[in-house]
């Protein structure tokens, strides 16, 4: 009876506010402090124990090494098994690509690069950096080969809850253009319009043959070959479109003072407007030259001389001239 009396009597004056274990806990400093392992842990609570992992990494801190800290820093905890962990974990994102664009690309434009160049950095593996943490990005030791667009850099990021991060860069810097591109596949024969164009930014490496520059300059047009979705349009697939085929029927006209004629021809050449063609007249086998109107018509100056001059058979008593 006298030993439960006793028990009981420890149980009442044990301490209420005894240490409890932290088995996990996420960091938003770079250090681990005593209270990131324990509940209550007494006047030393702030205490900086040392650095925390960088950003995305974790610490395990096991039984044996907490009882070491509680006893250190007089905290009231005891491991009750060796299975007994404290993890700490430190939240982190990867630098996005527009964090290591906006000190890179001025700090390129600097050494000679084009202000619109496409910039290419090839494997690149951003490191984790603080979710919400301010920090500031520079560039330095920066080599660039004007000639080849190559470069190497060191991006350095600091901030006030992370520890210095550098990050070697290496790269290309290309020149771009902004052409008209293909919207969706256009076939040869195509007359262009502006629905078919979009403009878009191209690596100046990537167009091979002079180009449209322009929407303007491609509609209207006509394509002697097909074009790729996103592809820009070739100048020599360009041409005026066809109005009149080889060997179609033809409406000639001619105009000269006080008198309008028209006749039927048949074209020798095919013909975009403001073409001058060879049209033949069926009937006297005369050829002339003609130029191809808006219609697909053409019109015969009055003052024409016949290609070939017109020649009139005669069987059966007809004769030939």
């Amino acid at each position: 009876m006298r030993i439960l009396t006793i028990a009981a009597l420890l149980v009442a004056v044990a301490p209420a506010d005894a240490a409890t274990l932290k088995p996990m806990t996420t960091l938003h400093a770079q250090v681990v402090r005593l209270d990131d392992l324990f509940r209550d842990a007494g006047p030393e609570a702030d205490r900086v124990l040392g650095p925390g992992p960088g950003p995305g990494g974790r610490i395990v801190v096991e039984a044996s090494q907490l009882a070491y800290i509680a006893r250190r820093y007089g905290v009231d905890w005891h491991p009750t098994g060796p299975g007994d962990r404290a993890i700490l974990n430190r939240p982190g994102r990867p630098l996005a690509l527009a964090e290591v664009m906006a000190p890179l690309r001025p700090a390129l434009v600097g050494a000679g690069a084009s202000p619109d160049c496409d910039i290419d950095l090839g494997a690149f593996t951003p490191p984790l950096v603080p979710p919400g943490a301010g920090f500031s990005a520079v560039i330095a030791g920066l080599q660039y080969d004007t000639q080849s667009g190559r470069f190497a850099a060191v991006l350095t990021l600091t901030g006030p809850t992370m520890d210095e991060i550098t990050v070697n860069l290496t790269g290309r810097a290309e020149a771009t253009l902004q052409v008209p591109v293909a919207v969706g596949r256009l076939t040869a024969g195509t007359v262009i319009t502006a629905s078919d164009l979009r403009m878009a930014r191209l690596r100046a490496s990537e167009i091979t043959r002079e180009v449209a520059r322009r929407i303007q300059d491609a509609v209207g047009l006509q394509l002697r070959d097909q074009v790729a979705d996103g592809q820009p349009l070739p100048r020599a697939e360009l041409e005026r479109p066809l109005l009149v085929a080889k060997g179609a029927r033809v409406v000639m006209l001619l105009d000269s003072p006080g008198i309008a004629l028209s006749a039927e021809g048949q074209a020798l050449d095919a013909g975009a407007e403001g073409d001058q063609i060879r049209v033949q007249n069926p009937v006297s086998h005369a050829v002339v030259q003609a130029e191809v109107l808006a219609d697909g018509r053409v019109r015969v100056a009055p003052d024409a001389v016949p290609l070939v001059p017109a020649t009139v058979q005669r069987t059966a008593g007809l004769i030939e001239r």
